[in-house]
């Protein structure tokens, strides 16, 4: 790195050769050499880890920016707000931050983007390996940022992205928390918190959090990221033709293909919610046509084209998105369709995959304790489901986690417990009021076991009437448990059915 000469302002002689300067200004200048010392063994400790580079000739300044030219500065913002971007274009911006922190690595807002980036390409791509890169690029800019707002807050939120790709929602609400305080009125301190608020279950702090959120004076390229997350807290708050409304919005109004087909990846997730197989697989193929590398749409096609009967169309799909970026929960899924099937063997490999995925994201430091219980749950060992999940909802107690906890005791002969947690899932005045045919089906099948064969039938049909296709295997389950539940009981629904 190099260190400006003190006091030096343009040409004239070397201080080298004028007589030495006063003791005053020598001790000045061994406290400002110390202090650059030491704040540069962060950034130099990063450094040390990224890839080699050579040094390049320096060449003459660029010419003005032109769009083609001012393209890499906008994918920098959109990576740093949180708006999705295209894996290439992800790639290439890591390569210039790299590059840029090489050559300036006291400049927290290189490592930032750096960071930001990284969290973003480890989620797109499904791989963690990026994660503790991510976490040596955001740690490095806070502490090369000293006490500038803008440049802490951009620190702490990349680091509160991180902690939500990792499922550490405790630590992203922290580091939010954080970054809210420095810069209140700008918008992108917001989205990680919202999300932080939501993986704790505290539903009400996440709808405040939002309501501020729309408060707030956004430029037009950034309102649809907004909608994006106004739509997951509408659909957390069971407002479904909100929340389509809101992402469709987005996805009209984004500005970069890779944008678009995010957004149109989701409403297809929303129509799968509510079992419209023909336009949630219509959003998905419009998604993977803009963006070939929409994981999301990938594995909503081939989840929808199993719904509408055709598996074998589907495990194809499985098996691209497997190829393309091995994601856990797509293994998982695939897994459960094979053995739907009949197909064992095949099955069995799949959850090979799964474990493989579970290893490999846990090395990236992501917690993958509320999948590993779900798999265990139906399909190993649900006592070791069972504890994981415990542990899970003691430290981080949200709706997802509620549900599979619940399934975990109810497959472990714990009916009666089972019962406090399921409907914890389904009940709005307890939890998020999401609307879901699996959180349905599961509080359904637990009632059936505990004799409560009134509410049993109401909940195993309101899997159905939501979604008639919600899982290979267990829909087929629910519509069994109907048959044996025989005639609709004349018991009153309970209070909390909605």
């Amino acid at each position: 790195m190099e260190i400006r000469q003190y006091g030096s302002s343009g040409p004239g002689p070397s201080p080298a050769a004028g007589p030495p300067p006063p003791r005053r200004s020598r001790r000045l200048l061994r406290r400002l050499l110390v202090t650059v010392l030491a704040g540069s063994a962060a950034a130099g400790g990063a450094l040390m880890l990224l890839p080699h580079e050579p040094a390049a000739p320096r060449r003459a300044a660029p010419p003005a920016a032109g769009p083609r030219a001012q393209a890499p500065a906008l994918t920098a913002a959109a990576v740093t707000t949180g708006v999705p971007a295209a894996l290439p274009d992800l790639a290439a911006l890591i390569g210039r931050q790299e590059s840029a922190v090489r050559a300036r690595p006291r400049d927290a807002r290189a490592w930032a983007v750096l960071g930001a980036a990284y969290v973003q390409r480890g989620r797109r791509a499904a791989d963690a390996a990026d994660y503790p890169r991510a976490e040596r690029a955001l740690r490095t800019a806070l502490d090369t940022a000293g006490t500038r707002p803008a440049e802490r807050a951009a620190a702490l939120g990349g680091l509160a992205a991180l902690a939500n790709a990792r499922r550490d929602f405790p630590a992203a609400k922290g580091y939010g928390e954080q970054a809210l305080r420095l810069t209140p009125k700008s918008w992108p301190a917001y989205p990680p918190l919202i999300e932080a608020y939501t993986g704790l279950g505290d539903y009400e702090a996440a709808r405040g959090a939002l309501d501020k959120l729309l408060r707030l004076r956004t430029a037009a390229a950034d309102r649809p990221a907004v909608m994006a997350r106004a739509s997951a807290v509408y659909r957390d708050r069971g407002w479904r033709e909100d929340s389509v409304a809101q992402l469709t919005d987005a996805a009209a109004a984004a500005r970069t293909p890779a944008e678009q087909a995010a957004y149109l990846a989701g409403v297809g997730q929303l129509a799968w919610e509510r079992g419209d197989r023909e336009d949630a697989l219509r959003h998905f193929e419009a998604a993977l046509r803009l963006d070939p590398d929409q994981r999301a749409a990938l594995s909503g096609k081939a989840r929808t084209l199993a719904a509408l009967g055709r598996a074998d169309e589907a495990v194809a799909v499985y098996r691209a998105a497997l190829a393309k970026r091995p994601e856990a929960r797509d293994a998982l899924e695939l897994g459960e369709l094979q053995e739907s099937l009949k197909r064992s063997d095949d099955a069995e490999r799949s959850y090979g995959v799964l474990r493989e995925r579970v290893r490999r994201s846990a090395a990236g430091g992501v917690d993958e304790e509320l999948l590993t219980g779900q798999f265990e749950a139906d399909h190993a060992d649900a006592d070791d489901a069972v504890k994981r999940l415990r542990a899970e909802w003691r430290r981080q107690p949200g709706i997802e986690v509620a549900d599979a906890l619940g399934w975990a005791l109810y497959r472990a002969g714990e009916e009666t417990e089972a019962l406090t947690y399921v409907s914890i899932a389904t009940d709005k005045a307890k939890g998020g009021g999401v609307i879901s045919a699996l959180y349905a089906f599961h509080r359904g099948m637990v009632e059936r076991e505990l004799g409560k064969d009134g509410p049993a039938r109401r909940h195993l049909e309101e899997a159905l009437r939501i979604n008639p296709y919600f899982s290979p295997l267990g829909a087929p389950r629910a519509r069994e448990a109907l048959r044996e539940l025989g005639k609709v009981s004349d018991e009153p629904p309970p209070d909390d059915v909605s």
